[in-house]
């Protein structure tokens, strides 16, 4: 029978993952690659949109940006929820906000109006990434928690592809609205899924003590096969308390400072090339459907990113891989402004910035779940994924506004890769005090 918080602490992060948590953490997965087709669908759809409205680049620029914006208000506000009334019906929340966004879009008949409706749909998305952060983090054990939450982020890209193949065949048959209501509905599909098979964590359990806390950690323990807790144990005297304030105490405002500036520089130069690269190739002369093949070959090198990226993490260093990732995005991203010959050189260059930029954003995620404690986990995830998504909505207005300054694309590229570049510095400079990142649980 076990009978304090540290025991059960430390006896489930030393026990071999079950079945439940294996099952927990897939799901997660595609939870997270609906975030990344929902992210992208105006991505597929933006050339479409452009010719059907008659829009600039600046004003598609901004377009682009109003889902990252909802996201970052979301990752803030839901994953300060979460810590509050938990991972689970934060997680079911969501689902419904991006289900009802994304079937909402399909009846957009302006700028405004599909602005106005990403911009809700993003707060869902936000709020999921911040979420299923958190909780992979709480369900996995000590050993495979940096291959987990890397895993999970890997369903980003997954997402991306599979949703932008299908989005590619939409194109050619039909219009920009059929992407949306392919994302509406498949995400409606798994709100019964995750509500019947999603847990919540034992961690928040014990650190927030919800009503019948006890018998909801023994129910779990149950699935998990292991013994019943006569008692909660008594609370953690040094954790922090469930705000915002405590992300900038002395003990954690440099983990949360740094790792936000090392989030916003490089999320800007990861959405310039996932929000641009349709835009970009159509205006070299090439169809929608073929632009939308080149962005889904840059989400193929992103998820072979994230997958090597994950696995490399089960024996090295996460922290040094990510600067490592960072600094080689940074070179790709520049190449890629270079321009290329043909189509087939235009898609190859991509999937090599998507391998380094999606590589270094898995790891961001790793870090950043080991980086903060139970108690304000998801909360510190949603502050560091909510301000730095002001990163991801300001990548592709600057890129725009570039575009409109009559700038080429070889300076647009030479500028938004510098992020990466900025990104590692901070990493570089939190690593100088290595005290400030530990393993948490």
């Amino acid at each position: 029978m076990v009978q304090s918080g540290t025991d059960i602490r430390r006896m489930l992060d030393e026990a071999p993952m079950g079945r439940l948590q294996i099952m927990a953490v897939a799901l997660c997965v595609m939870l997270n690659a609906l975030d990344g087709f929902d992210v992208l669908a105006i991505s597929f759809a933006s050339p479409g949109i452009a010719a059907e409205w008659g829009i600039d680049r600046g004003a598609l620029g901004i377009v682009l940006s109003m889902e990252l914006i909802g996201m970052a208000v979301g990752s803030v506000l839901l994953g300060g929820l979460a810590d509050r009334i938990g991972r689970r019906p934060t997680i079911l929340l969501c689902l419904m906000v991006m289900a009802a966004g994304m079937l909402a879009a399909t009846f957009s008949f302006s700028v405004v109006s599909l602005s106005a409706v990403r911009l809700v749909t993003g707060l869902g998305i936000g709020g999921m990434l911040a979420c299923t952060n958190a909780i992979v983090a709480e369900l996995a054990n000590a050993r495979s928690r940096s291959l987990a939450v890397a895993l999970m982020a890997a369903g980003y890209p997954i997402g991306a592809i599979l949703g932008g193949s299908v989005a590619s065949m939409l194109l050619v048959s039909g219009g920009w609205r059929d992407i949306f209501l392919l994302g509406g509905v498949v995400t409606a599909i798994f709100l019964p899924l995750t509500f019947m098979l999603l847990p919540e964590s034992i961690g928040f359990l014990l650190q927030r003590r919800p009503a019948n806390a006890l018998e909801r950690i023994n129910r779990l323990m149950a699935r998990m096969g292991r013994n019943p807790l006569a008692a909660l144990p008594a609370p953690d005297p040094v954790a922090p308390k469930a705000s915002f304030a405590a992300l900038l105490s002395p003990g954690l405002a440099r983990t949360t400072v740094l790792l936000t500036a090392a989030y916003f520089f490089h999320i800007m130069t990861f959405y310039f090339i996932l929000k641009w690269v349709p835009k970009i190739v159509v205006d070299m002369g090439y169809a929608p459907s073929s632009a939308g093949g080149v962005l889904v070959w840059a989400n193929v090198g992103g998820l072979l990113g994230a997958l090597s990226l994950s696995a490399l993490s089960w024996r090295l260093d996460v922290r040094a891989l990510v600067i490592g990732a960072l600094l080689f995005s940074t070179a790709m991203v520049t190449v890629f402004g270079q321009g290329q010959a043909g189509l087939s050189g235009l898609a190859l260059v991509a999937a090599a910035a998507g391998f380094f930029t999606n590589a270094a954003v898995v790891g961001l995620y790793a870090i950043i779940a080991h980086a903060f404690p139970t108690a304000v986990r998801a909360g510190g995830t949603g502050i560091v994924i909510g301000v730095g998504r002001g990163g991801a909505a300001l990548g592709p207005i600057v890129a725009g506004f570039l575009f409109t300054l009559d700038f080429k694309l070889q300076a647009v590229a030479i500028v938004m890769a510098s992020g990466s570049l900025i990104a590692a510095c901070a990493l570089i400079l939190l690593l100088a005090r290595r005290s400030s990142i530990q393993v948490t649980t």
